[in-house]
């Protein structure tokens, strides 16, 4: 381990049946986290002290060997590790809460085999409250949506360079439209540089192609409601927890039209606050322009 390494995130996610302590684990494995669920006890030390990225793990009663004392000893121990940031998340909810999820999923409760599902988060409750107490972020569930829930644990463990991964693809429509897109525009109506014989081997990275398709007297308007519609929408996919949005402007043979106009978007939104990164399908299929293209990069 490079001792200017900033240290591994190391975040133990336990808490009640029910409460969430699995979708804290898929939002923490969305941010890059490395995630397992209820390994053994007496394996944990080795996992944590191995472990060669931002590690997430889930640990609950049904663990092999559970003990709150247990697990608190363990963490105590890892703590003394300089490379190694541990933190202790606790998912709890109130009592009619879970006992309304459970009778909504008609799951049976891990500690309430041969009783009540009552019982049985009575027995959990008692069974982790070390833990809840020792708790270094202690999550209440009972009014908080899914969403609400991916954005808290993105707030609390997502650092700078999370967040939404926008990516812009320009193609051509007879290839068939991106698998991928999650909105599509189509550029095909304005005028097409295909026909001037002086652009043709020109793709839209060349200043005369942006400059000719801007003098259809409809493109001024086309863009400003794609842009739009799409820095309304990018806050919503966030709010949402989307963590992937592919935006998708094709034409007829994707190299002039469709590439300036996601140039030309990746500019705007990036001016906006939003990274992205563009990709121009077609790209291997171009003639030779004035300029090399990219057919792949990020804009910070």
């Amino acid at each position: 381990m490079n001792a200017c390494a900033p240290p591994l995130s190391v975040v133990i996610v336990t808490g009640l049946s029910g409460a969430g302590k699995n979708s804290v684990l898929r939002a923490l494995e969305d941010l890059g986290y490395e995630t397992m669920d209820n390994p053994p006890l007496d394996t944990l030390e080795e996992l944590v002290t191995r472990a060669e990225q931002n590690l997430a793990i889930g640990v609950d009663a049904r663990s092999r060997g559970f003990a709150a004392e247990s697990v608190l000893e363990t963490l105590q121990k890892l703590r003394l590790h300089p490379h190694l940031a541990i933190r202790l998340v606790f998912a709890t909810a109130t009592d009619d809460i879970l006992l309304r999820r459970y009778s909504e999923t008609r799951r049976r409760h891990p500690l309430a085999q041969t009783g009540t599902v009552a019982a049985g988060i009575a027995l959990e409750r008692d069974l982790t409250a070390p833990l809840a107490a020792a708790a270094d972020l202690l999550i209440d569930t009972s009014t908080l949506p899914l969403p609400g829930l991916r954005a808290l644990v993105e707030q609390k463990f997502g650092g700078s360079e999370q967040g939404l991964a926008i990516s812009l693809v320009s193609f051509a429509y007879p290839g068939g439209l991106p698998r991928e897109a999650d909105l599509v525009f189509d550029a095909r109506f304005l005028r097409n540089p295909h026909y001037e014989e002086t652009l043709r081997p020109l793709c839209g990275l060349d200043p005369q192609i942006g400059k000719y398709v801007e003098q259809d007297p409809d493109f001024a308007a086309y863009f400003a409601h794609i842009l739009s519609i799409v820095i309304f929408l990018l806050p919503r996919f966030v709010q949402e927890g989307k963590k992937y949005a592919t935006i998708c402007i094709g034409c007829t043979g994707g190299q002039h039209r469709s590439v300036y106009m996601i140039e030309k978007l990746s500019k705007e939104l990036t001016a906006a606050g939003w990274r992205n990164s563009v990709t121009h399908r077609e790209a291997a299929s171009f003639k030779a322009g004035t300029k090399p293209l990219e057919t792949s990069r990020s804009e910070p």
